[in-house]
């Protein structure tokens, strides 16, 4: 399979949510400055999320909101990589929280299992400050990657991995940034970050260990990625989606444009999903 074709390598169908203000300081040419359409947009997507983490037994009904959101704190904060169908509707979805003060009681891995481990919280800590500090020196954004979700038919198909090669143009695009996710076992997301580039952390020598989480009820293991280090094989899909990126439909929660020219401004999508079972077999 090739995967530098363009029906891998485009943007098309992929739209950036951004926090208040935050694509004025970016270089963004196709920004919908409008409440509406942000609204509806993260109301779809924290839908999405619940309704895949129900199903995954990540969350249980208690954690969902009347009409079936799946919210974050960080949600109104981050960034989000949306993929959309023809007619608007969120298919997949991914998060970056970009902490405006970098430390660690800032980050959401604070409330980790992990952070909280007598064993392991000092080795974490002196792990993420060191992290910190490369970012700062390198003059580099660090990120948190989650709220990662797609619904059953985009499972198994490119989208997956294009979602993750996006992440790292979107870092080259901001400048560069060094971040961490938090990847699961369940849903093989810890295999393909792997793959794509993802590492675990270290200390002195020592990988730090996957660990039980209890709140989402599964495996995790955290992973580090620097933008500027993309599994090699995917350098080239990663450079020509960064070359896209000042051309993608960015919305962010100001002024007011109308959804329907939103919509018809979305170019129609193929219907059918690219399926990579051949791609797919290389992860097992």
């Amino acid at each position: 399979m090739n995967l530098k074709s363009a029906s891998f390598t485009t943007l098309k169908n992929l739209v950036l949510l951004a926090p208040a203000g935050a694509a004025r300081k970016e270089s963004f040419e196709n920004v919908w400055r409008s409440n509406a359409i942000y609204s509806k947009l993260l109301a779809d997507m924290q839908r999405l999320r619940g309704r895949v983490y129900l199903q995954d037994g990540a969350i249980e009904d208690s954690a969902l909101t009347p009409d079936g959101r799946h919210q974050s704190e960080c949600d109104e904060s981050s960034w989000h990589l949306l993929t959309l169908d023809a007619a608007g509707r969120v298919l997949g979805c991914m998060r970056y929280f970009r902490p405006n003060l970098t430390r660690f009681d800032t980050l959401n891995l604070r409330r980790a299992a992990l952070a909280k481990s007598r064993t392991w919280c000092p080795e974490l800590y002196a792990s993420i400050r060191a992290e910190l500090a490369a970012a700062r020196r390198a003059r580099f954004s660090y990120i948190e990657v989650g709220g990662w979700a797609l619904t059953e038919q985009l499972r198994g198909t490119t989208e997956a991995l294009r979602g993750v090669l996006a992440t790292y143009a979107w870092a080259q695009h901001i400048g560069g940034a060094l971040g961490i996710a938090t990847a699961t076992e369940r849903n093989g997301s810890r295999l393909i970050l792997r793959r794509l580039g993802g590492r675990p952390f270290e200390w002195e020598g020592e990988e730090l260990p996957p660990y039980q989480d209890h709140h989402y009820r599964c495996k995790m293991e955290l992973l580090r990625f620097d933008s500027r280090e993309p599994n090699a094989k995917y350098r080239d899909v990663v450079d020509s989606m960064r070359q896209q990126f000042p051309r993608i439909s960015v919305v962010c929660p100001t002024d007011s444009v109308p959804w329907q020219a939103f919509g018809a401004s979305l170019l129609r999508l193929a219907a059918t999903p690219l399926w990579t079972e051949e791609l797919m077999a290389g992860f097992s």
